[in-house]
């Protein structure tokens, strides 16, 4: 039986390590999405059996595909492939068909599919061996923090959304949020440290000691001295940060470069 398998990862080299490894289960017939739009559109078109799924993408991430997955009339399975924090990995224990931790190993991964061919082998796989979407995503939204993030403007707290902040940077010993046009304080957070902790799951960046950058705010970057490279990013002064040389390799990963 041919498993209609479809991998979704808004990174390319973590879709092609993937692939080249579901390349040693004959059974399993490949296809890719990098974006949950595009993932949306391949469930509806195409009904895979099998995903793999991203839970870490800019704009629509996994959970959001789950949320419009689970109204179809014959939902895939899903297979969280993930590098996220202990939350989510408790939740998918319970939820989940499976979830594979990056980097994915042989061995686990073939646990996996072993797992789908059962479930994939019976009448039925609606019954207890297929988690309930509904479930899931109740689970997780328990634990999950808000998309969103809290600074100090006039006196007041304030949320602010992941999606509007540029950047942070380390000043003076305290935390500064800067959207396009204002330099906002942090609130309750006093180190970068905490601050990547808390956007573990966005597509932010530490690009050197003293910033933290969202990538999808960056507007264009050029090689600079010493193996670094300066960011041009997307605010209205168009700021210039410099990324060090040591997290330079990370930052393509992250790019898809």
């Amino acid at each position: 039986m041919q498993i209609r398998t479809l991998i979704v990862d808004d990174e390319a080299p973590a879709r092609n390590e993937l692939a080249y490894l579901l390349a040693s289960f004959p059974d399993l017939a490949i296809q890719e999405a990098q974006t949950a739009t595009e993932a949306l559109t391949a469930i509806r078109n195409d009904s895979p059996d099998l995903v793999f799924l991203d839970i870490q993408m800019p704009g629509q991430d996994g959970f959001d595909v789950l949320r419009e997955a689970r109204y179809l009339p014959d939902p895939p399975l899903f297979i969280f492939v993930t590098a996220y924090d202990q939350y989510a990995v408790r939740a998918f224990e319970k939820n989940a068909v499976d979830y594979l931790l990056k980097p994915v190993s042989t061995k686990r991964l073939k646990k996996s599919v072993e797992r789908v061919r059962q479930i994939l082998g019976k009448q039925d796989k609606s019954n207890d061996a297929q988690p309930e979407l509904g479930d899931l995503l109740r689970t997780v939204s328990t634990d999950r923090p808000l998309p969103r993030f809290t600074v100090e403007r006039g006196g007041r707290i304030q949320f602010i959304d992941f999606g509007d902040i540029v950047y942070f940077e380390l000043q003076d010993r305290k935390i500064l949020v800067n959207t396009v046009d204002e330099s906002l304080l942090c609130h309750a957070l006093t180190s970068l440290d905490e601050v990547e902790a808390r956007v573990d799951s966005q597509p932010f960046l530490r690009i050197n000691r003293s910033t933290v950058v969202n990538l999808n705010r960056v507007r264009e970057f050029t090689p600079w001295t010493g193996g670094k490279y300066c960011l041009i990013l997307d605010d209205d002064g168009s700021t210039e940060v410099t990324l060090s040389r040591s997290r330079v390799r990370e930052f393509k990963k992250r790019l898809g470069l």
